[in-house]
């Protein structure tokens, strides 16, 4: 069924007029007509009566009028859920408790009139969510595509901020007491991070962290979530694992966890965003804003290679997202 023939019919119903209806939907008032011909047809019955004043409705008119305004409704519920501009900025996280849904929360929290939708994405190879920002699935994705040549071309790659590691282990750990390690501290300890995916960033990261700092990360079995990661280190003295100081993780009190920053050189993971290269979600624009508010590396940082180019303000290169939104300006930093 013809939408758009049953916006026509619904206008000239509440109008009576077919040319008052053409008017307000901004064609010719014999556009209207053919469309309600059009609807007549495929429903085979007459919908309206012409009278010397304009158009009234026929019984079988009267009893379709409600249903066919549900269905214009429900239409522009439809394209208002999709239009960027006109619902929710969709940001994809690693994690509800990822160092990025916490920045995203903490700038909610000081804008709650944002209307803001964070979900996580069931996927490990970036550059499907690239692609999900590409078909507009998505507005923005908290991931990296290491080789930025390998993008889609009209999807951008901005750096958003660094996450700084700490080491978390449980109180019967060797280094429990300590208040800050260092990397070298670190060596032929058993970092357990299970569930390294193959062709993801995380496995970049560690092969360039456990080369650059002769670390042991062990990989070993598969992911079954966090509480069962914190049980381990709760009960081992010697299992230790790496985490963000912005990652959200809840224990039981009792057991004891301790979170110790690394320093001389802080480790830093490298966080980027990815967005359409035009015609960004308006809201973005104060959301990347944000990031500069946040807490810079220390001088002394490790990062991985593809995160070694010098930061760039997003305030200063940040065009105004209405006029991105309305000309097709690149949103580059």
């Amino acid at each position: 069924m013809d939408t758009e023939a049953v916006r026509s019919f619904v206008r000239a119903a509440e109008f009576g007029q077919l040319q008052q209806a053409a008017d307000e939907l901004g064609v010719t008032q014999q556009a209207v007509s053919k469309r309600i011909a059009a609807l007549e047809r495929e429903l085979e019955v007459r919908l309206f009566t012409r009278t010397a004043r304009g158009v009234e409705l026929t019984l079988d008119g009267q009893a379709f009028l409600p249903h066919a305004r549900s269905i214009v409704a429900g239409v522009d519920r439809a394209v208002t859920a999709v239009r960027p501009g006109s619902r929710a900025l969709r940001i994809d996280v690693l994690g509800l408790r990822s160092a990025q849904a916490v920045v995203l929360h903490d700038y909610w929290r000081s804008h709650p009139e944002t209307d803001l939708d964070v979900v996580t994405l069931k996927v490990n190879d970036p550059h499907v969510a690239a692609a999900a920002v590409q078909a507009g699935d998505i507005d923005a994705s908290f991931r990296t595509v290491i080789d930025p040549a390998t993008l889609p071309r009209d999807v951008q790659m901005i750096h958003a901020f660094d996450s700084p590691l700490e080491l978390l282990v449980g109180p019967r750990h060797p280094l429990a007491s300590a208040r800050t390690l260092t990397p070298p501290q670190l060596r032929k300890l058993r970092i357990w991070v299970p569930g390294i995916v193959p062709r993801s960033e995380w496995a970049e990261f560690y092969d360039q962290l456990a080369t650059a700092f002769d670390l042991r990360i062990d990989a070993t079995g598969p992911n079954f979530g966090n509480e069962v990661l914190l049980d381990a280190l709760a009960d081992s003295a010697d299992v230790a694992t790496l985490v963000g100081a912005r990652d959200r993780y809840i224990w039981p009190t009792n057991y004891d966890l301790r979170r110790i920053p690394i320093v001389n050189p802080t480790l830093a993971y490298p966080l980027s965003l990815m967005f359409p290269r035009t015609n960004p979600h308006p809201g973005l624009r104060a959301i990347i804003n944000h990031f500069a508010s946040l807490t810079p590396l220390p001088e002394t940082a490790w990062l991985p290679s593809w995160a070694t180019t010098p930061r760039r303000s997003a305030v200063q290169r940040l065009p105004d997202a209405r006029r991105a939104a309305a000309g097709g300006t690149p949103l580059t930093l």
